[in-house]
């Protein structure tokens, strides 16, 4: 028997009712998931072709912490799939999580990927790359996060809002680089370069250097390959090159997808034995082809595409640490009115 999905999405202001479709028999695990349908089947199938254990899976794009701070020790929920860390941050914060301890977790996920507590582990790596146009940008013109201040660059830079969560978590890895005085001295020049008023998504950027309204832009790597799969996006894709920022330096920004256990979780044994398996060789790989992300376990190899970007040193900050500094960087975009 194949595993259930239930496709989850929210409208407005409404709030979603739903069910979890449960098992009539054996094991299980139940989960909340910001991430698609599309990754997590062939991830899905795979664990329970492994192990005999049942997934049941609710995806939505927004409102899933919410529900499971509205069920409270009721929710159904034994873990949460996140696109990015600060969601697992922001779920830690409100009690919503609990520890789990795995020498195999702490085998296969850097230190610097996960919880220092154990509350949370990155699942695939992303790095905040800078986008920038093949035909008006030579060559190592540009090379560092720090750059994208220099006047040289004076409207000819384009981003999404300074709130997005990939946003602040570059802000909060500045300003646990540099203090929040120069951090903030970089993001009021990083505005006074923008061309435009910070809108849409990552994606929306990549157009703007294709449309000629901008040059440069932030973004995560794996939107390249998304662009290039999609035939009405390819010609975006093919007027950028990407740069991994600060390889003489510190690093590239990473950011994570990863997972949770709930604080109410009531599989715990079977909860623990797929977030295992989704650190493992087999869900790395699929994570790799499947969504152009880079594998967290060393010794996995990111698809053939990706890796035709070049190899890159990522920052080794504890995400942890930059955690702690997203709402500083969240006021800090305010003070400056970045978004405005």
């Amino acid at each position: 028997m194949r595993s259930r999905y239930l496709l989850a999405t929210f409208f407005g202001g409404v709030c979603l009712f739903f069910s979890l479709i449960s098992s009539s028999f054996g094991k299980e695990v139940n989960v909340y998931s910001f991430r698609q349908e599309f990754l997590m089947a062939p991830l899905i199938e795979a664990f329970k072709e492994e192990t005999g254990i049942e997934v049941n899976i609710v995806f939505a794009k927004k409102g899933l912490i919410n529900r499971l701070e509205a069920e409270g020790s009721n929710s159904p929920a034994d873990l949460l799939l996140t696109s990015d860390f600060s969601k697992l941050q922001q779920a830690k914060s409100k009690g919503l999580t609990q520890p789990v301890s795995s020498g195999e977790l702490n085998t296969n996920i850097p230190a610097n990927l996960r919880d220092s507590e154990g509350h949370w582990y990155g699942l695939t790596k992303r790095v905040r790359a800078i986008y920038v146009s093949k035909d008006r940008v030579k060559e190592d013109e540009i090379t560092s996060y720090e750059e994208l201040a220099y006047e040289i660059w004076y409207e000819r830079i384009c981003t999404r809002s300074g709130k997005h969560p990939y946003n602040l978590a570059l802000l909060a890895s500045m300003i646990a680089h540099y203090g929040e005085a120069d951090a903030e001295a970089w993001l009021a020049g990083l505005k006074n370069n923008l061309v435009r008023k910070p809108a849409g998504n990552d994606r929306a950027q990549v157009k703007g250097i294709y449309s000629g309204e901008c040059d440069v832009s932030l973004g995560n790597s794996y939107y390249l390959g998304k662009m290039l799969a999609k035939e009405d996006q390819q010609a975006w894709a093919d007027s950028v090159r990407i740069i991994f920022p600060n390889q003489e330096d510190r690093g590239a920004h990473i950011n994570i997808s990863g997972v949770t256990m709930t604080a109410a979780a009531k599989n715990k044994a079977e909860a623990l034995a797929f977030m295992e398996f989704l650190s493992s060789d087999t869900a790395q790989k699929i994570y790799a082809e499947v969504n152009y992300e880079y594998p967290v376990k060393e010794g996995v190899a990111p698809s053939e595409l990706v890796a035709s970007w070049g190899e890159f040193k990522g920052d080794q900050l504890p995400l942890s640490e930059v955690a702690n500094l997203i709402k500083a960087a969240s006021d800090m975009v305010d003070r400056v009115g970045y978004d405005f």
